[in-house]
């Protein structure tokens, strides 16, 4: 697979407008309501390149094959670093892999303590989370939709020093 994280802002709207409108994503996407335009769009992408700036990590365009696959990587949620992962229906058996990367940059590259993950309550398979060392980690809800949450606290070799692994 030949696979590429971008920054969101290189990606086409067009591509990214049509991702965020295709009923079968939509569907895994609670907070989604309205029409998802090109003005919106813009609007979206200068808020997530914004969180690059105040967090220092953030989404990106990803692109397989030369092809705008998604996007997908870390965002700030509560102080925790929260995985974010929006493909395309064709790209879905790429996750795993992607998801792999994700940890991999978040753990060795970033250092980080730990990452979240939020599903909603509706999605109930979570043995891909779990695959990847993800452990509930209570609920929580936003815009009063409910999400679970899951934690995947950084392996021993990448904790920062003084890092205590017991969960907040």
């Amino acid at each position: 697979m030949d696979l590429c994280f971008t920054q969101l802002r290189d990606a086409a709207v067009a591509d990214i407008v049509a991702l965020h409108n295709d009923a079968d994503v939509r569907r895994h996407l609670p907070l989604a309501i309205g029409r998802f335009d090109a003005v919106t769009c813009r609007h979206w992408i200068d808020q997530k390149e914004a969180h690059w700036a105040r967090h220092g990590y953030g989404p990106w365009a990803i692109v397989i094959g030369e092809r705008f696959a998604g996007w997908g990587g870390l965002q700030n949620e509560d102080g925790d670093a929260d995985l974010a992962l929006v493909l395309s229906p064709p790209f879905w058996g790429h996750g795993p892999a992607i998801c792999h990367e994700i940890l991999r940059i978040a753990f060795d590259e970033l250092g980080l303590a730990s990452v979240t993950a939020r599903l909603p309550e509706s999605r109930t398979r979570t043995r891909g989370l779990r695959r990847y060392g993800f452990r509930p980690d209570g609920l929580v809800a936003i815009d009063d939709i409910r999400f679970a949450r899951f934690r995947r606290i950084a392996p021993e070799r990448s904790r920062p020093f003084g890092f205590s692994a017991e969960p907040r």
